[in-house]
């Protein structure tokens, strides 16, 4: 029979083990603080349970208010993201003073936006009008690589916000955004209590089933709605056929023309034939030898391939890491299915993907695939491990030392 002490032992280890999955920091008299020093939990029968606004903000200024000195200390943010929107007031004006009121629903798109199209217009327009004036907010996966995602972040939101001027504010820059698990651990620290996800059609189901399966535990609203923005159709003309694949298929293909026809009409020619080119570039093609397969670049259109490398067990294998290319999840492949896979996260939260919505990860390691940039200063220790990490060179230890001529 256990003790009453190894209860409360294994009790307190399932509320700080949710904790930490959440990047909760204790303050140290059963609380807990999200990455900004706001209260936001508390421990009760050794579970964590979330608190409302009114209770959290009595907690941080009533008597339980921490010295500077409890404070946890904050890590100086890898890369300062842009401004983002203030949230509204739910009713007329804030109280008590708080002009941080927040509205009570969240609307959000993530997607890849490489390159962004005129069908991604479409999508954030939808989403815009779901919002019905509450918050919005768009976050472009981070993930670059010269298959699939030759754009690197800052440029595609640069073009982004040329194209979809009329979403400039909406549309956030954030290192730190990486998965759309970020973004609704971040929507849950800033006090949303719903939250919609706007999708295209062949997303929503993969969408549903993941969001809804961690609310709770990675975090906790009362809503979560996942709506569709509308079908897609590869094979349709104009907006509804438009795609990122099919403009990589173009760059490929060298075909300016129908590049220019996914591309909205914000764009001027001068800057549709430079974005053609980051792609281009992005991609590494200097001629016809350069280009890889259709499947690896756009698997919509060479389906048969793709099913060929998979069944020949030349790609996908038990153990590879890949990143799920709609949610920006991460996770080692446990199990093969006919046309899908199951994955597990470093965090050992699971996922499933369809073989033509991954690619193999950009980092082969159980981290995130890249480092922020002020991280990756020349000549510096943390450069210096990026650089190992993505040439596989991490065992390699004083290599140059080891050979330099020695002084007689």
């Amino acid at each position: 029979m256990k003790s009453f002490f190894q209860f409360l032992g294994e009790a307190k280890s399932e509320a700080s083990l949710k904790a930490q999955k959440l990047n909760l920091k204790s303050d140290g008299h059963g609380g807990w603080l999200d990455s900004r020093g706001k209260f936001v939990a508390t421990t009760e029968d050794g579970k964590l349970k979330f608190v409302d606004k009114k209770e959290a903000k009595g907690k941080e200024e009533g008597g339980e208010k921490k010295s500077a000195a409890q404070q946890p200390a904050t890590a100086k943010p890898a890369a300062k993201p842009e401004e983002q929107p203030k949230a509204k007031a739910k009713t007329g004006e804030p109280e008590d003073g708080d002009t941080e009121g927040s509205s009570s629903t969240l609307t959000v798109v993530f997607g890849r936006f490489n390159p962004p199209t005129v069908g991604h217009e479409k999508l954030l327009k939808s989403a815009d009008r779901m919002a019905e004036g509450d918050d919005f907010k768009v976050y472009p996966s981070r993930t670059q690589d010269p298959k699939k995602n030759p754009l690197d972040a800052d440029m595609k939101v640069s073009y982004m916000k040329k194209m979809f001027s009329d979403y400039e504010e909406n549309i956030i820059n954030d290192p730190n955004m990486r998965s759309i698990f970020d973004v609704l651990v971040a929507a849950n620290e800033d006090g949303y209590d719903n939250i919609n996800i706007v999708v295209g059609a062949d997303r929503q189901a993969e969408f549903e089933n993941l969001a809804q399966k961690y609310n709770g535990e990675l975090y906790e609203f009362n809503q979560i709605r996942v709506i569709s923005a509308g079908a897609r159709d590869s094979e349709a003309e104009g907006v509804e056929g438009m795609s990122a694949s099919k403009m990589r298929k173009a760059v490929v293909e060298d075909d300016f023309a129908s590049f220019r026809r996914g591309t909205p009409k914000t764009l001027d020619d001068g800057d549709t034939q430079a974005l053609f080119n980051a792609v281009r570039s992005g991609m590494k093609i200097k001629k016809k030898k350069d280009v890889a397969e259709m499947w690896q670049i756009a698997p919509k259109f060479d389906h048969k391939g793709l099913r060929e490398q998979y069944v020949n067990d030349k790609i996908y294998r038990i153990g590879d890491i890949v990143e799920n290319l709609n949610t920006g999840l991460i996770g080692r492949i446990i199990r093969r299915g006919t046309n899908h896979l199951i994955c597990l996260t470093k965090e050992e939260y699971m996922f499933k993907s369809w073989i033509r919505d991954v690619m193999e990860a950009v980092v082969n390691y159980s981290g995130p695939s890249g480092v922020p940039s002020d991280q990756r200063l020349v000549g510096t220790d943390s450069h210096r491990e990026y650089a190992q990490r993505m040439t596989g060179t991490t065992a390699i230890r004083n290599f140059i030392n080891k050979y330099k001529k020695k002084k007689s």
